[in-house]
């Protein structure tokens, strides 16, 4: 209704409606009253034929004009008014029904043909509308790729230059070109806090006068706007700098700065610089600009955190490497194949090659055909992912042939779980081992002298001493004899002749002590026999010898040694534990000989040699120094009220006889 209301307010509809008015009195116009008209033809056509195909003017103008809606209206209209005439009042009805359906079908279908063809207009049309709309949204979206792609390229530049580790300044001079480009400003500021005065140090600048930048130096943390981001760690933006109460120097205003962007240089949360962004005029900052900025403080705040790590880390290695230049110990690095990659001073020292020969030279060289299957078995237990705590002696053989003795520390280098290199510190033990060697031998010709001293003292006592005894014992036994039994010199006679009795089995016994005949004769489990029989007869402790595995003589040097030590043990058990029993155990393995000394008594506290040796108490120091003569290895496990343990393990090489005994317990 709206439609057709504001239809008869155009011009087109009332010419359509005279058009139409025209047409319908000249249709009916034999009819109308006062009217004699007679017309047979029109056009070429009979009359009433050709009114009707006028007809078809205004209802192809009113579909043209208004559409569908108007066409099918004025068809209606045109129905309305030719049916009457072609029913009625036609000579011909069939002939007038046939042409006006057919001026009725004729204009429904331009009408159909008009509205369709309008539609199609019209989404063609819309679609070309949308199409542009599309147009410009993909010029807006690839406008904002672009400023994307500019704000990511500076992005990359600055991380890149991070990365690569390249020096500071060249990070900053980077980053401030790239920032004046992208952000179109006047100048760009980047400031780097000291922070042992907590001064901002300007470190890179862009767009700004030699004199400004010489003025703002000095700068503390809390002045000005840098000073206030620095102490804050916020962003700062500043509309105009001369206006602002924050302004803490006159040559800002001087130099004509106008709106300021200031974001921190941040490092784990940690602020280490600020970045500034100043316009000489008002400016208004996007958000992807305040972004990008924020961004490029945080990538800055990174590299201004590495370059520190990094000038650290090279005075750290400059540090470890005068160490391990200057170091007295022989340092070597080879990789898994055995290539030698670097060495120190000392090391070229040790082998008598130059750093020169030794970087590239095969570790192997340096070392000896046996000394090769210990590399190999330290080797295989660092890769199995072993460590090896405690240094291991090895040779070095060096450049003129010689050897050194080495004491030798190796560990596996390796990176996120895959090892590259073994590191190995050798320290030169050949001088102590020669002064080891020398004194043990020392030692060993001392202890020699001891028991040539004891056998001389015990043969002297039995050859002359004894013998002596044993005459004045068979005259106090004629005295005796001859006198009267009652008398009272008779009784003092046998007194003295018991006395002397009792002299003669003690110098027997320290004749045993001395040098027992049965170790000389019949060797040290017989001479051990005989002495637990001994102890048993002269203490009230229950001795007991326990021998397990074949027996093997030993030379007459080392059965000396063990027996003595075993002599001492069983000595300080006697005088010192109060046991009520005590065992020694004899194993003969495979390899070495084992001896084990328990008893149930009071135990004591084993400290260092040096306190028994100044409490007078040289018993356990002797034991560990004959010990240490056979190359033994000694064990003493005691504590008071919990009895002893003396263990001696005896290694068979440079021992043995070669004869074997089949020992039964």
């Amino acid at each position: 209704m709206r439609n057709l209301i504001a239809a008869a307010h155009t011009l087109h509809f009332w010419l359509i409606l005279l058009f139409f008015s025209l047409c319908t009195v000249s249709h009916y116009l034999n009819h109308l009253p006062f009217t004699d008209i007679a017309v047979d033809s029109l056009l070429g056509f009979e009359r009433h034929a050709a009114e009707r195909i006028l007809f078809l003017v205004p209802i192809t103008y009113a579909g043209m004009v208004f559409g569908a809606k108007g066409g099918i209206c004025y068809l209606a209209f045109t129905l309305a008014v030719l049916l009457p005439r072609s029913l009625f009042l036609s000579s011909y009805p069939k002939d007038a029904l046939f042409e006006t359906f057919t001026i009725i079908l004729i204009g429904a279908t331009f009408t159909w043909w008009r509205e369709s063809h309008r539609r199609e207009v019209g989404k063609r049309e819309q679609a070309l509308l949308r199409l542009e709309s599309i147009r410009n949204e993909l010029n807006s979206y690839i406008q904002t790729i672009r400023e994307g792609e500019k704000r990511l390229s500076i992005l990359h530049s600055i991380t890149t230059a991070v990365n690569q580790f390249v020096a500071l300044d060249e990070v900053l001079s980077t980053a401030a070109d790239k920032i004046k480009e992208t952000i179109e400003t006047q100048g760009v500021l980047i400031f780097i806090l000291n922070e042992n005065n907590e001064d901002l140090c300007l470190r890179a600048h862009r767009g700004i006068s030699s004199e400004f930048a010489r003025q703002l130096e000095g700068l503390k943390v809390g002045e000005g706007f840098n000073g206030w981001v620095a102490e804050t760690g916020k962003p700062c933006l500043i509309d105009d700098s001369s206006a602002d109460p924050r302004l803490s120097r006159e040559i800002v205003r001087t130099e004509g700065i106008g709106s300021q962007f200031i974001v921190p240089l941040l490092s784990e949360e940690k602020v280490v610089g600020t970045l500034c962004a100043a316009a000489q005029s008002i400016k208004y900052f996007t958000k992807e600009e305040k972004d990008l900025l924020i961004l490029i403080g945080y990538e800055l705040g990174v590299a201004v955190q590495k370059a520190a790590l990094y000038e650290e880390s090279e005075r750290v290695a400059k540090r470890y490497r005068e160490l391990f230049e200057k170091a007295h110990d022989a340092i070597w690095v080879h990789d898994l194949e055995g290539t030698i990659s670097t060495a120190n001073r000392a090391t070229a020292d040790l082998t008598g090659y130059g750093l020169e020969e030794l970087i590239g030279k095969k570790a192997s060289e340096l070392l000896l055909p046996e000394g090769l299957n210990l590399a190999r078995e330290v080797r295989q237990r660092l890769l199995s992912g072993k460590e090896i705590v405690d240094p291991y002696e090895q040779r070095i053989l060096r450049r003129d042939g010689s050897q050194a003795i080495v004491m030798l520390a190796t560990s596996l280098l390796g990176g996120d779980g895959m090892p590259y290199a073994f590191q190995n510190i050798a320290r030169d033990v050949s001088k102590e081992r020669a002064l080891q060697a020398n004194l043990q031998l020392y030692v060993h010709q001392i202890t020699k002298a001891h028991e040539e001293e004891r056998k001389r003292i015990a043969r002297e006592l039995h050859d002359d001493s004894i013998q002596v005894l044993v005459v004045l014992s068979r005259r106090l036994d004629d005295l005796i004899s001859h006198a009267s039994k009652s008398s009272r010199v008779t009784r003092n006679l046998e007194e003295i002749r018991e006395a002397i009795d009792e002299i003669i089995s003690g110098i027997r016994r320290s004749i045993q002590d001395l040098r027992p005949p049965t170790l000389e004769y019949l060797g040290l489990i017989p001479a051990l026999r005989e002495l637990i029989s001994q102890l048993n007869e002269q203490t009230e402790t229950a001795w007991a010898l326990h021998i397990t595995g074949v027996a093997r003589q030993f030379t007459p040097e080392s059965e000396l040694m063990i027996y003595r030590i075993v002599q001492e043990a069983l000595t300080n058990i006697r005088k010192h534990s109060n046991a009520q029993r005590a065992k020694i155990d004899l194993h003969f393995h495979d390899d070495e000989f084992t001896i084990k000394i328990c008893d149930d008594g009071t135990g004591v506290s084993i400290s260092e040699d040096a306190v028994f040796l100044k409490a007078g108490k040289v018993g356990i120091a002797g034991i560990r120094e004959r010990a240490n003569l056979l190359g033994a290895g000694l064990t003493i496990d005691s504590a008071p009220d919990h009895g002893t343990n003396v263990t001696l393990v005896v290694p068979y090489p440079s021992l043995l006889l070669n004869q074997h005994a089949e020992i039964h317990t």
